[in-house]
């Protein structure tokens, strides 16, 4: 997939007018994290963290004076080395998790509280060898709808070349906590 393709998926996220700080969690080389930073204001940074050394270090320099800052390691072990995030990008990524509920607490912990899920992932339940837990956008919204989210919206979506299921993206709004209630 090209980095034009992969901004499709994503385009019409509501993207902040100021700097804002994000996460690539399973970046590899940087399709998706490339096609967020074109969106994103100039000043922003980007942690793209990934087990892939060799992935992270094919990362291009992004357009608009946006910063990449590559970290190797596995997105699912905490501490992160970044939090006060505005938004958490999940390309192809959460279909290698076996808690995403787990995986949504984790992020959430390193967000700011208006932040925002970016996901891209196969529209299908279906496992096989290269997606061992795929989650179609219904159980996505099922999903993230068990842990509290209420905005979760579908902003594209695009034939797989392996002709197995579409490939959406989605942005999943933080949802605001009544703090007087607690």
């Amino acid at each position: 997939m090209t980095v034009d393709e992969a901004a499709e998926l994503i385009h019409g996220v509501a993207i902040g007018t100021k700097p804002e700080t994000w996460a690539d969690l399973g970046a590899g080389d940087g399709t998706f994290t490339l096609a967020l930073a074109a969106l994103l204001e100039q000043g922003s940074t980007i942690h793209a963290i990934d087990q892939d050394v060799s992935a992270l270090r094919r990362i291009r320099k992004p357009p608009r004076g946006v910063s990449i800052v590559p970290h190797a390691g596995d997105f699912t072990m905490q501490p992160w080395p970044f939090t006060a995030l505005d938004g958490v990008l999940l390309a192809n990524s959460l279909h290698y998790v076996r808690d995403w509920v787990a995986l949504i607490r984790d992020c959430e912990q390193n967000m700011k509280p208006s932040s925002r899920f970016l996901v891209v992932e196969y529209d299908t339940d279906k496992p096989n060898p290269w997606v061992p837990n795929p989650i179609s956008f219904s159980t996505l919204k099922r999903v993230f709808g068990d842990a509290g989210y209420t905005s979760i919206q579908r902003l594209g979506t695009k034939p797989s070349i392996y002709q197995r299921a579409q490939i959406y993206g989605a942005v999943i709004e933080r949802p605001r906590r009544d703090r007087s209630r607690a």
